[in-house]
């Protein structure tokens, strides 16, 4: 596990059984970045976290951290990436 922070923002990153995933808090909101452990397969946006719910899948990284910085109402040049996820997507 490992994580980053920036302008009240953190964000951790960290693999499970099944899964690389990316969680970014903000003032109590929660949004994820998540992918197949092997790192071949669409990136998951979900609300609330890791646990949270679907909202969209996505080919591309930068994709997938612009859905989150929709959802936390930042700028997704404002995300902190720990460097273990900047290679997450295809």
């Amino acid at each position: 596990m490992s994580s980053a922070e920036a302008d009240g923002i953190t964000a951790t990153y960290e693999e499970t059984e099944t899964e690389r995933q990316l969680t970014f808090e903000r003032d109590g909101t929660r949004a994820a970045v998540a992918q197949n452990l092997e790192g071949y397969a669409m990136l998951k946006v979900r609300d609330g976290g890791p646990a949270g719910d679907e909202l969209e899948r996505y080919y591309g990284f930068d994709m997938a951290l612009d859905h989150v910085a929709e959802l936390l109402a930042v700028s997704v040049h404002d995300l902190p990436v720990p460097e273990e996820a900047a290679d997450m997507g295809m």
